[in-house]
């Protein structure tokens, strides 16, 4: 009875892995590559400059250390970086959790509290953090709290901020369903990322209900887990384009670091990977070009 009575809700069962989706990017594309975790203006620069010169297209880096960690010249960089080489660049809201005075995020239950806000002053400054990008050129923000999602929504759609601001979900909100998906997308998120342990199925699940584009872990650092889904990135967008294949964090610890040079370097390895099994194993599958946001 539950079943039948989610697929009226339009929120189907976990049984999704053989349907290839129809779906694409608005120019045609099916994947786009994503870097995570790419958070110095000197791994920016590096991580693009190489990857043109091996012929390899990024098509979206993200920051995740803090907007607010960063100087107003350090986010016009990046902003000059995406322009330059076709990248979107997102910025994470830098107020959260683990940067507040209250310890219980600090504490083992308390860590699932992830990176969501403390109180109305905390949401205040998120707001603010998110129109001091806007003001530096940033216009694609990472966003950790589902309140602020909706605030951040009904802001683009009341005209106070900019209409093509993008708005995505980060996995550290901790969601994994369709039905969750679906409401991440009313409250205004442009592209939805689960959490990093999902299976095919469940994941084939989440694009049928949803419209917006899923951005997926292909690989992640160790305190994630640690697992490598190169494999699996092929059947990624097989069954869930239009998708962001996240990669290149196996090369890190953990999150919310400062990626070495030599870090970078495998980073791009890791991208070089993908890119070649993505040929290899589902070769009609077309990749953004660079500059298509």
């Amino acid at each position: 009875m539950t079943r039948e009575q989610l697929r009226e809700l339009g929120i189907p069962g976990d049984d999704h892995d053989s349907a290839d989706s129809a779906h694409t990017f608005p120019d045609g594309g099916s994947f786009r590559i994503e870097v995570p975790t790419v958070n110095s203006v000197e791994a920016a620069d590096r991580l693009l400059t190489e990857s043109k010169r091996r012929g390899l297209t990024i098509n979206r880096i993200t920051e995740t250390f803090g907007m607010f960690r960063h100087t107003a010249d350090e986010i016009r960089q990046y902003v000059e970086l995406g322009r330059e080489y076709g990248a979107q660049i997102l910025m994470s809201v830098g107020p959260r959790a683990v940067y507040d005075i209250g310890g219980g995020v600090q504490t083992p239950e308390g860590a699932r509290i992830g990176y969501r806000l403390r109180g109305q002053e905390q949401l205040v400054r998120a707001v603010e953090d998110v129109r001091r990008g806007i003001a530096l050129g940033v216009r694609g923000f990472v966003v950790y709290d589902e309140g602020l999602l909706w605030v951040l929504g009904r802001l683009r759609t009341a005209g106070h901020l900019p209409a093509d601001v993008h708005l995505k979900t980060s996995a550290h909100c901790g969601h994994g369903n369709a039905a969750t998906a679906r409401l991440l997308e009313t409250l205004g998120a442009n592209s939805f990322n689960p959490v990093r342990d999902l299976t095919l199925p469940m994941i084939g699940a989440i694009r049928s209900a949803i419209s917006i584009p899923i951005d997926i872990h292909v690989d992640n650092p160790r305190l994630s887990g640690g697992f490598v889904r190169t494999y699996d990135a092929p059947e990624f967008v097989r069954v869930a384009a239009p998708v962001y294949l996240k990669t290149g964090n196996s090369a890190l610890e953990g999150h919310g670091t400062k990626p070495t040079m030599a870090q970078v370097d495998q980073i791009l390895t890791q991208v070089d990977i993908v890119s070649e099994f993505l040929h290899t194993y589902y070769a009609q599958a077309r990749q953004s070009p660079a500059g298509a946001f």
